[in-house]
């Protein structure tokens, strides 16, 4: 995951640092990927979830769409950062808050959970960047000026303890009374 975060963001810096495309561009470039992986994915497997991931296709659509979700992040953090004034830390404020949309939508409204948990794991992007931002840009870019380097390095450790974690106690291991099962052909027959 960390090899993906790190090629989406020189992605979208790489568009706009060598190519010279404003961030609006390659925010608007991203986005538009992102919304072409969604549609060829729905439209090829008729599903977006995540607990539905069990063949190869469905993983390299899923790949596809967390890379340029880390591409569009890092684009949209510096657009509203940079080209709106709104500053790394505030853009990181106003992503937090944004974030809390698809919860409170999913929770009060009956958000559909696959669209609330796309919603949110995008928005998740540009408030990493935002705060990665923060923290090491120097503090004349309006960052706190510790280094890329230092924050990467913080910014690890709790990554690391998190997904040890995981692997450990098997909190992320779904039990198959969670998964979806097939209906059987005999109730799908019925039901056509």
């Amino acid at each position: 995951m960390t090899a993906v975060a790190v090629t989406g963001t020189l992605a979208a810096d790489g568009l706009h640092i060598v190519v010279g495309l404003k961030y609006w561009q390659t925010t608007a470039l991203y986005a538009a990927c992102l919304a072409v992986i969604f549609i060829a994915w729905y439209l090829s497997e008729g599903t977006l979830s995540i607990h539905s991931i069990t063949t190869l296709r469905r993983e390299l659509f899923y790949w596809a769409t967390v890379m340029a979700t880390f591409a569009l992040g890092t684009a949209l953090g510096d657009l509203t950062a940079v080209t709106l004034h709104i500053g790394y830390f505030s853009s990181a404020v106003l992503f937090a808050v944004v974030i809390a949309v698809p919860a409170v939508a999913h929770r009060r409204f009956g958000m559909n959970p696959v669209l609330a948990f796309w919603f949110a794991y995008t928005v998740t992007r540009p408030l990493g960047a935002s705060i990665a931002d923060w923290l090491g840009i120097q503090t004349r870019y309006g960052g706190l000026g510790w280094g890329r380097g230092t924050v990467a390095i913080l910014l690890a450790v709790p990554i690391v303890a998190v997904v040890a974690y995981m692997a450990i106690s098997g909190v992320d291991v779904a039990n198959d009374e969670s998964l979806p099962r097939p209906m059987p052909a005999q109730a799908r027959h019925r039901a056509i």
